[in-house]
């Protein structure tokens, strides 16, 4: 298939553009270009077009096969940022994205979710059927844009939603405000493996080469078996408490103590989340990378790049520093003109 993938240049492309490109798709990227500061090594890529999500035009998704769409704002920091930037972007852009798609000929789109979704879970155990209950702005959009995207969907256009864990692993393009990452770095960094919370929160957690593995099935299945539907993504034995998760930091990196912050508190966010229905609609899926495995994995990455600083891996910090510069407005558009395809 010829594949368009949106935010390619932000912390999981790099891993879906790898294995799209293995699978034998042919790919083309769509960036705004507000993390690509952030690479920290050479990595995979493809030729991309440089435009922020709200300015795609019907001729940018032309003569493509599929979307498969991984820009937004990307998590919960950013979407105090302002809430409207996060809806403006995850739901109006998106949605408008789906729909020039449709009307250009595409024939499948991918969307990237979050099992952010579930939020304050009051079950033991939540599945898609469960009644999500978002707490945040990243939250409530991506499930507006689930059900938006959703009611596109017919004979001749293929949707579906990925609901993805909270990501992990090394990327060239990292982030270090997600926790997995984040833990590692502290105990790199600081020598500790720093608590936020009282770490009794739930997390299920996945790897960004099983998210961009998800994503390959799902251009391979029949569209009939995915249309209109939406599926966690990740695998039962990777729920774990986030004490927990520290634990094993702790256990996989060298002489690095637990800390908890004075005064921390309960994590509103708490969710244990099943994931039989993904290996029911996507057969052959299953994740390879394990939470100790990806812990190694990030060690010995830090160490061969010689993380120092968790710049510019921070995102909200990030964007901050480039709108004192200059270089994006409060509206987080990139200043320079946008540049054409290289």
């Amino acid at each position: 298939m010829h594949v368009l993938l949106t935010g390619n240049r932000g912390y999981i492309g790099p891993a879906v553009t790898e294995a799209l490109i293995a699978a034998g798709h042919s790919v083309v990227g769509l960036d705004s270009g507000l993390f690509e500061d952030c690479n920290l090594e050479p990595c995979a890529d493809a030729p991309t077009i440089r435009r922020d999500l709200r300015d795609v035009s019907i001729d940018d998704v032309r003569g493509f096969d599929a979307v498969v769409h991984l820009a937004n704002l990307s998590n919960d920091p950013l979407g105090k940022l302002d809430p409207t930037l996060t809806q403006a972007i995850n739901v109006e852009a998106t949605l408008r994205l789906a729909q020039l798609a449709r009307d250009a000929g595409v024939q499948r789109f991918l969307n990237s979710s979050s099992c952010s979704v579930y939020g304050a879970a009051t079950e033991a155990w939540v599945d898609e059927d469960t009644i999500p209950r978002p707490v945040t702005a990243y939250g409530e959009t991506k499930l507006l844009a689930e059900n938006k995207l959703a009611r596109l969907g017919d004979a001749a256009f293929c949707v579906f939603s990925l609901r993805n864990a909270t990501a992990f692993g090394y990327s060239p393009r990292l982030r270090l405000d997600l926790v997995v990452n984040d833990l590692v770095a502290s105990a790199r960094l600081n020598r500790e493996v720093r608590l936020t919370s009282d770490g009794s929160a739930w997390r299920p957690l996945v790897h960004i080469r099983d998210v961009a593995q998800a994503f390959v099935r799902a251009l391979e299945v029949p569209a009939d078996r995915i249309n209109g539907r939406v599926a966690n993504v990740g695998t039962d034995d990777q729920n774990l408490r986030i004490i927990d998760l520290a634990e094993v930091v702790v256990q996989e990196t060298d002489g690095a103590r637990l800390v908890r912050s004075p005064g921390a508190e309960a994590d509103r966010r708490s969710y244990r989340v099943r994931f039989g229905r993904i290996r029911e609609l996507l057969p052959g899926f299953d994740c390879q990378m394990s939470i100790r495995a990806g812990v190694r994995e990030l060690v010995a990455a830090y160490e061969r790049i010689q993380l120092s600083s968790w710049q510019p891996c921070v995102r909200l910090e990030h964007l901050a520093e480039l709108m004192a510069s200059g270089r994006v407005d409060e509206r987080l558009r990139v200043v320079e003109p946008a540049a054409a395809m290289p």
